[in-house]
């Protein structure tokens, strides 16, 4: 499957324990290496693992040793030859022939669930990633929309200041003032609104990828996306990794009759034994002769299990596999159905912000141009101080919409390339040390053949964000050029003359 590396251009080399992370590259693959959600996920990967060894395991020998020591209180009166106490101990090695098929079948759904959990992890990395583009554009949106609405409450203060000195030489009346006091007002209101924001977008940023964002750099763009959603969406039916998932749960359930049909079928087992009984000297003697205290015996045999009535319990069975079946079936329409909806969505939302972005370029410079201007015609009386306040107004709405707009593009279109199975660690070339293979662990379990083996005590590998300060809502990185707006007036000048 070819391979697209989606941040290739901005390869950085990951400074040792580094404090923050300041760029994408190096917050993904914080997240990879730390993240609780995906080691949990590699976990459930390799419990899924054990799977195989454990169904392989019915259809391999057996060998059990059993020991009984007996003290026989009261014996009957008429019993000349029941000992007083009596040791004995078997052993059995059980070699399975035939079960119908349920072996086969329970090894192969198995190894097909194995793929499953694969697939979902890799759907796992792909959500995690798409989250994680998500919060560090939040804190970058919400880092400038603070910004915007500090210099908007600095403009209005320097208005109202203005207005008040223009009221006490009666330049303006009580009502120009009241409207600056108010517009005033409403801007504070919308700047602690939106530093409440932007400290609720860094924790979460610090839930996803384990550390405070510093000063977050411009992320990379995302490339290699496809022309038209129909295109699109014939990516992702062929390798999203959520698809591929139900698709092998639906094959794995097949199987799964296989094994439910196999209980009402024949079972053959060779089967060989071996006995050892001690009387520990309490049996007595019979007519003068001696009677032996111990023995062994041995036996060899094969056993054949051919089930006649069970009370309906495997037809049940079957019924019952058939629709986990049925339901696994329309799982993968539904997971379809899913994939159709999120890779459309998010071209369409991937599209519309880029025209959203075009279009607010053009309001945000005629929106300045039209502030200055009205700024100019109110210094010589053919504008009010409302006219002032809906100009400001209007380029601040103006700059909050390219913020948001260019914060929507990047994540859909990321999260177009997450629908399409291009989203992944090896997608994203992260370059901080190997990856995670679940290949390598699978390997190792599925045929070993010890009852004593174990692994050892799980530790946690994802860190924790309890020493991570509470956040707060300071702006890190200057306004971009097309977003910051000089055009406030100084206290010191009344008559409105933009400077």
């Amino acid at each position: 499957m070819r391979r697209t590396y989606l941040l290739l251009g901005s390869a950085l080399t990951m400074v040792a324990a580094p404090a923050m992370a300041e760029t994408l590259k190096e917050a993904l693959l914080r997240a990879y290496n730390t993240n609780p959600t995906l080691s949990a996920d590699r976990a459930n990967v390799r419990a899924v693992d054990e799977n195989v060894p454990i169904a392989r395991s019915q259809g391999l020998p057996s060998l059990n040793v059993s020991g009984n020591y007996t003290e026989n209180v009261v014996n009957a009166q008429n019993s000349f030859l029941a000992p007083a106490r009596q040791a004995t101990a078997s052993t059995t090695f059980s070699v399975p022939i035939y079960a119908g098929g349920a072996v086969r079948n329970a090894v192969r759904a198995a190894e097909v669930r194995v793929e499953q959990s694969r697939f979902g992890l890799r759907n796992t990395e792909s959500q995690l990633f798409t989250a994680v583009v998500g919060a560090y554009m939040d804190v970058i949106r919400d880092e400038a929309i603070v910004s915007l609405n500090r210099q908007n409450v600095r403009v209005l203060d320097v208005n109202l200041q203005a207005s008040s000195d223009r009221f006490q030489v009666g330049d303006l009346t009580r009502t120009d003032v009241a409207q600056s006091q108010a517009r005033l007002a409403v801007a504070r209101s919308q700047l602690q609104t939106a530093e409440a924001r932007l400290i609720s977008s860094r924790e979460s940023y610090i839930r996803l990828i384990g550390n405070a964002p510093g000063t977050l750099e411009t992320p990379p763009p995302v490339p290699d996306s496809p022309t038209d959603p129909d295109a699109a969406v014939d990516i992702a039916i062929r390798n999203n990794p959520a698809l591929l998932a139900a698709e092998k749960a639906r094959d794995a359930a097949r199987y799964d009759e296989g094994v439910a049909r196999a209980a009402r079928l024949p079972k053959l087992n060779a089967n060989v034994g071996g006995n050892y009984y001690n009387y520990l000297g309490s049996l007595g003697s019979t007519t003068g002769q001696s009677v032996p205290q111990n023995g062994t015996a041995a036996t060899v045999g094969l056993g054949l299990t051919l089930p006649l009535y069970q009370g309906g319990r495997p037809a049940a069975q079957v019924r019952q596999a058939q629709e986990r079946r049925g339901q696994a079936i329309e799982q993968v329409t539904e997971a379809e159905r899913q994939v159709i909806a999120n890779t459309r969505s998010a071209y369409a939302v991937w599209k519309s912000s880029e025209e959203v972005i075009a279009s607010s370029e053009v309001a945000v410079n005629a929106n300045r141009l039209s502030l200055e201007g009205v700024r100019a015609e109110n210094s010589v009386g053919n504008r009010t101080i409302l006219d002032i306040l809906n100009a400001e107004q209007e380029l601040l709405n103006s700059q909050v919409t390219l913020v948001t707009a260019r914060r929507d593009a990047y994540v859909a279109r990321f999260a177009l390339q997450a629908a399409m199975g291009r989203a992944e660690a090896r997608d994203l070339g992260l370059d901080g040390g190997a990856l995670y293979d679940p290949v390598v662990n699978y390997k190792r379990v599925r045929h070993k053949l010890s009852d004593w083996g174990s692994d050892p005590e799980p530790v946690p590998l994802a860190t924790t964000t309890r020493d991570t300060k509470a956040q707060g809502a300071e702006v890190t990185k200057p306004l971009d050029p097309i977003l910051d707006t000089p055009v406030d007036r100084d206290v010191a000048n009344p008559a409105g003359t933009p400077r």
